[in-house]
């Protein structure tokens, strides 16, 4: 389930409230009882943890094993 922010219009109070995504957004300020209207947020990158995920998973090769000074020529092949 998804945690949703929402600031009231009244009193100006930033809030998150972790709830489904069928259930309808919160209206009333908890604080002041005013509206509220919920904002968009950057949302959270998925955080891979535990045995089986490596950063060399998903790292970029490199061009050639020994880089020089002129890439160009490195990576011609």
């Amino acid at each position: 389930m998804p945690t949703y922010e929402y600031q009231c219009k009244n009193c100006g109070y930033r809030f998150e409230k972790f709830q489904s995504i069928k259930e309808e957004a919160i209206k009333t300020c908890p604080k002041c009882g005013g509206e509220v209207q919920r904002l968009f947020s950057g949302g959270g990158g998925f955080i891979f943890k535990g045995p089986g995920f490596y950063a060399t998973d998903y790292k970029k090769p490199t061009c050639c094993p020994n880089p020089c000074d002129n890439p160009k020529r490195c990576c011609e092949k």
